[in-house]
C-alpha cells in the first residue's frame, strides 16, 4: 500500500500467532519524495502492542523500518481473527528534521497541515512448521546400520561407535595372524638347521662305518635315520 509520501510494506501486519510468546512484525516505510517525511504510528489496542519507533523521520529517497511487537497472549482468539488496527500518519517535515523534531502538532489537520493516513489491519497466520525429521536409512545408498529398530528411537542410535569397534577388531585379528606366521617361520628355520646338523652327523657316521671291518649297521645310525624321518614328517 502506498500514499503520495511513503510506500508501506506489507499492507497488513502479519503475526505468526503462538500462545504465550512475543511475536514481532516489521513494517518498511519508503520515502519516494525529495522531502523529509515525518511519521507517527497509532493503534486501537496500545496495551497489546509495542511499536519502535512509533514516531520518526524518513530521509528523502530512503527507507526506515518500524518493528511492531505483540505481547504474549494467554488465549487464542475465536477463528484466529483479530480486530486490532493500526493507523500510520505522515506529513512533510522541514529540511534536515530529526526524530526529536517530531511533535504532536505536526499531525494536526486543524493547524492546517496536510496529513496523509493509512490504515493497516492485523492478520494472524499459522506459525511456520518445523522441518519433518528425515527417517534414517530412507535415502538411497544409506547404510543398513542407520536403520532404526522397532523398539528404539532415531535419537538413541549412533552408527559411529559401532563402526569404530568393527575396525578395531579387524586390526586385532591382523596382528594375531602376523604373530602366528612369524612364530611358525622361526620354528621352520630351527627345524631346517637341526636337519642340516643331523645330516652332517649322518654323513660322518656313514664314512666311519665304511672304514669299519664289521658288516653290521651301527645302532646309532639306525636311531639317527629314524629321528630324521620324524623331523621331516613334522615339517
Amino acid at each position: 500500500m502506498s500514499n503520495e509520501l511513503l510506500t508501506i510494506d506489507p499492507v497488513d501486519l502479519q503475526f505468526p500467532f503462538e500462545l504465550k510468546k512475543q511475536i514481532s512484525c516489521s513494517l518498511y516505510l519508503g520515502n519516494k519524495t525529495d522531502s523529509y517525511v515525518a511519521f507517527k504510528v497509532k493503534t486501537t489496542n496500545p496495551k497489546k502492542y509495542c511499536v519502535r519507533p512509533n514516531t520518526g523521520v524518513v530521509h528523502p529517497r530512503s527507507s526506515s523500518e518500524v518493528l511492531v511487537t505483540m505481547q504474549a497472549q494467554k488465549e487464542a482468539p475465536a477463528d484466529m481473527q483479530c480486530k486490532d488496527k493500526f493507523l500510520l500518519q505522515c506529513v512533510v517535515a522541514s529540511p534536515g528534521a530529526t526524530p526529536k523534531d517530531v511533535t504532536h502538532e505536526m499531525f494536526s489537520r486543524e493547524a492546517g497541515h496536510r496529513v496523509e493516513e493509512t490504515k493497516l489491519k492485523v492478520v494472524y497466520v499459522a506459525p511456520p512448521r518445523p522441518p519433518s525429521p528425515v527417517r534414517e536409512g530412507s535415502e538411497e545408498g544409506s547404510s543398513p546400520r542407520a536403520s532404526v529398530s522397532d523398539n528404539g528411537n532415531a535419537s538413541d542410535f549412533t552408527a559411529a561407535p559401532r563402526f569404530s569397534a568393527d575396525r578395531f577388531d579387524a586390526q586385532d585379528n591382523s596382528s594375531e595372524a602376523r604373530a602366528l606366521v612369524t612364530r611358525l617361520t622361526e620354528e621352520k628355520n630351527s627345524a631346517v638347521q637341526l636337519n642340516n646338523r643331523l645330516q652332517q652327523e649322518l654323513d660322518q657316521l656313514q664314512r666311519e662305518s665304511k672304514r669299519s671291518q664289521s658288516g653290521g649297521i651301527p645302532l646309532m645310525y639306525v636311531l639317527l635315520v629314524g629321528l630324521i624321518g620324524l623331523i621331516l614328517g613334522y615339517i
